[in-house]
């Protein structure tokens, strides 16, 4: 499920029957506004979104669709910068383990619109964790202190992200592309620098206009402050940067099945760690007459994946 960076829901009662939510349009925070609001209803309910400038065109219309539907107002946030620019602002490149971007567009944005509009001691954050984060919950209460937080997508534990696409497309909206396509999160057009080298594999392979960008904006910030990359990797114990330009050199890795998520009733969607595609429908999948259980390695074909020329940095990609 996607990360809950930009996840927040509050109920406040700082003014009368007023509350509010924050939103990153993933899956987590709408599932979790779509439980809140049988308890507690919208009349005291805000959608927060802190707006990175560079997501989907999508989840833009998916945010619109979805809090028309709940009927509850959305209100966006904004700097007015992207992540790479806060990255030259700061000069600091974003990584898995620590983003600036995330802190400074999205968590202090929400979090000075909090100060303003409501009252620690009278209003309740909702997190879009579900139960295979809880892990996080103790780094996000203490970021969001002295607010009190919840998390109910924890009590659900058989809760699947293909669970929740059908419940929208019941309501009549239309998710994400990201989310359609199997992503676990859109986070920043799918860019978020925080995703691992799988992630970025299959950017390369499913985006490589969006991956063809990072990669010359992360050759520009090296070029002016040195070894530095948005990837890690670790050789003989030494931790090493791991440019984009050199990940794309590299040839796939070998398909295997690295994850299943439950799709509909009776079947299970298994993932090829190579590509990122839908093990049945994978390219690189050579010889396979069936699926094998988890963890299993299928036969698979090595190859390198050619990239695109550098194309123009867009300010938001279409879906």
């Amino acid at each position: 499920m996607a990360r809950s960076d930009q996840t927040l829901l509050i109920r406040t009662r700082t003014l009368p029957d007023t509350a509010g939510a924050a939103t990153s349009g993933g899956f987590g925070s709408w599932a979790t506004a779509q439980r809140v609001a049988p308890c507690h209803g919208t009349a005291n309910m805000i959608l927060l979104f802190s707006d990175t400038l560079t997501e989907e065109t999508s989840l833009y219309a998916f945010l619109t669709e979805s809090a028309a539907q709940l009927g509850a107002p959305l209100v966006r946030v904004a700097d007015g910068r992207t992540p790479f620019e806060v990255y030259w602002h700061s000069r600091f490149l974003g990584n898995s383990r620590l983003a600036p971007c995330s802190k400074i567009l999205k968590q202090q944005l929400a979090r000075r619109w909090l100060e303003v509009n409501g009252d620690p001691r009278t209003a309740t954050l909702y997190v879009g964790i579900d139960a295979g984060e809880t892990r996080r919950i103790p780094g996000v209460r203490a970021g969001w202190a002295p607010w009190t937080v919840q998390f109910p997508l924890t009590d659900e534990p058989e809760l699947t992200k293909e669970a929740m696409l059908a419940v929208a497309r019941g309501l009549g909206l239309t998710p994400p592309a990201a989310s359609q396509k199997g992503f676990a999160h859109a986070n920043c057009g799918g860019l978020c620098v925080r995703g691992g080298q799988a992630h970025w594999r299959r950017r390369l392979v499913r985006h490589p206009d969006r991956f063809a960008d990072y990669e010359h904006r992360e050759q520009e910030f090296r070029a002016e402050f040195g070894d530095v990359a948005i990837l890690k990797e670790q050789r003989d114990r030494v931790v090493r940067p791991l440019p984009l330009t050199e990940l794309r050199r590299r040839p796939q890795p070998t398909c295997t099945i690295a994850r299943a998520a439950p799709a509909k009733a009776g079947t299970r969607l298994h993932w090829c760690a190579g590509t990122g595609e839908p093990a049945v429908a994978c390219t690189k999948v050579t010889a396979a007459t069936s699926i094998p259980p988890r963890g299993t390695a299928l036969t698979a074909r090595s190859a390198g994946t050619p990239g695109p020329p550098r194309g123009e940095a867009a300010p938001r990609h279409a879906a």
